[in-house]
């Protein structure tokens, strides 16, 4: 099963920013701090996604 990149990334950010969300919003109110480790949370998330390279497929498969 062959997964892009972009699809692999678009998960993985949208993963990081949710659980980051879930967090922030427990008192009702999203800050402007809460609001930047969100965002931070996406980017980083898609620039760990990116770095990594795909693992190459094995032979014969």
């Amino acid at each position: 099963m062959r997964i892009s990149s972009i699809a692999k990334a678009v998960v993985s950010g949208l993963a990081a920013g949710a659980a980051a969300g879930v967090t922030a919003v427990q008192d009702n109110v999203v800050t402007t701090g809460e609001g930047v480790t969100i965002a931070l949370a996406v980017l980083a998330a898609w620039g760990i996604t990116w770095a990594v390279p795909n693992k190459p497929p094995r032979p014969g498969v």
